[in-house]
This record gives C-alpha cells, structure tokens and sequence, in this order.
C-alpha cells in the first residue's frame, strides 16, 4: 500500500476505506472484512457513526497484525470540551478494541474545540492515540485554533474531488504540512461528475473506470482518498489505482473542472446549530 509521511513523522496510506452511513452489528464487520481481504490498511469511522465496534471486530478477525492498520476515528460535538472530551477517547478506544488509535480527528470546527484539542493532545503523549487531525476546518476555524496548539494537526478531512478541489485551503494547509484527507472524493456518486466527459475519455485512455481516475487525481495530487463502496467488486476497484499514472496533460484537466464549492459549507454556522442537535449518547 502507498503511504503519505505526516508532519508527524508518521506514515498513512494513501487510500483508505469509509465506513459512514454503515449499520453497526454486522453491516460494518462485513464491509470492512471485505475492505482488508482486498489489501486496504486505512479504516475511517467516527463516534457520530456509530459503528466503531464493527471496525474494532473486523481488524482483529481478520488475521493482520494490529500494527499493520490504519484506524481513524472521531471525535463527535456533544464531547467537545477537555473532561468530555477525555472520556469520549476512552469510549471510542472500548469500542474499537484497541490499544491505541492511529489517527483521531476533531469531527466538527464548532463548539469547545480548543479544550477538545488539549484532551486529544493529553492522548497523544498517553499513547492513547498515534496522530490527531481535524476534519471540515476552514481556514476561519483554523485561524483561532492553530494558536492555542500545541501538537500540530497532521490531517484536515474535507470534501474533495475534482469538482470541488479545496484550493485555497490546501494552500493553507501546505504552509504547515497539513495533509487534506478527502471525504466524498467520488462526489457522493455524483452523476454528472462521474459521467463527465473529460472523466470518460482519460478513463477510456487508460481502461480504467471514471472512479479510478477520480481517485489516481486525489493520490497524485497527495490527497489521502475516504471512499466508500458497498459491493466488494467496487471496494476492489477503488483500491487499483496503483498500476497507471495520470499525464500532466490529464492532471490539467482535471485540476479545471472545480466548481469551487461542495455540497457542504462549515463557514456556515447554521450547520453547528444543525449538527449540534445530533446526539449519540
């Protein structure tokens, strides 16, 4: 598996397996199962999931060592704060199973980030936890809590794929090493991204579907790809992207088809009012 060096001095793979929107109790172990049959070393789960414990049954069922998967998870809204955030990191680690946790990640840029952050980094040094990140940080939210840090996060999980490419935020990004990690980098199976025109002559080019182009874009551009896929012939393919290169001339391309914006906008705080009545506990 291809990996990315953090500013940490850690190593992730560069494409992982998400699990978002997964039932718990089976669903999940199966999905994941599936995922590490097929060579991925990187799985994304989140409290707000609710499916950690699927993760944590598939890892060690499935005859890997411990040390050779990526576990992500996250830490949700209603834990914010440093004591509330303390225990969710203990819960998260029960669920899962595990010892530790690779990479933790401040799900949301809401509330009582900063005392979240100061328990995130209390795990770190504990060993509780390996890296930790943030995900849907503006550069606004970035701005007031970088400041107050004192462990640098590693990853920035965001919506990205080519038709909204972040640019701006990964020249942020780039200032302090930070790697953007890409949730919906297939567009949320997006019709008319992945029946793209420009998207379906490169794959034609390369006998590749438009989802491996999709994704060879995110690797060659040093974005870590999330995506999610039901069938194991999907999650197989997601994962051979390996075997071709993308031309300049492709890379240009595709680098020209962003809209500039997503399906989900942080910088609006309607979304913290929206995301904070959302309870898993």
């Amino acid at each position: 598996m291809n990996t990315f060096k953090l500013n940490d001095n850690t190593n992730i793979p560069s494409v992982g397996f998400g699990v978002f929107m997964v039932p718990n109790n089976g669903p999940t172990e199966e999905a994941v199962s599936a995922a590490i049959r097929q060579g991925y070393r990187l799985i994304d789960t989140a409290a707000a999931y609710q499916n950690e414990s699927d993760v944590g049954k598939a890892v060690r069922n499935s005859g890997i060592p411990r040390e050779e998967i990526y576990i992500e998870s996250k830490l949700w809204l209603q834990d914010y704060g440093y004591e509330a955030a303390k225990k969710a990191i203990d819960t998260s680690l029960k669920n899962l199973g595990t010892e530790y946790i690779d990479l933790y990640l401040l799900h949301q840029p809401y509330g009582d980030t900063e005392g979240a952050w100061k328990a995130m980094e209390e795990a770190v040094r504990a060993g509780k936890i390996k890296s930790v990140g943030v995900s849907n940080h503006t550069v606004k939210f970035l701005d007031r809590l970088i400041p107050k840090m004192e462990i640098m996060p590693a990853v920035n999980q965001m919506e990205c794929n080519p038709f909204c490419q972040q640019k701006k935020l990964r020249e942020y990004l780039d200032k302090y090493n930070i790697k953007v990690q890409a949730w919906y980098p297939l567009g949320h199976a997006n019709r008319d991204l992945l029946n793209d025109t420009r998207l379906v002559q490169i794959a034609e080019k390369y006998g590749k579907s438009v989802a491996q182009i999709i994704l060879r874009w995110h690797l060659q551009e040093g974005i870590i790809a999330i995506p999610k896929a039901a069938s194991e012939q999907h999650i197989r393919d997601n994962i051979s992207i390996f075997d071709f290169k993308l031309t300049d001339e492709d890379m240009t391309v595709i680098r020209s088809m962003d809209k500039g914006k997503g399906t989900h906008n942080p910088d609006d705080m309607t979304n913290a009012v929206t995301l904070g009545m959302y309870k898993i506990h």
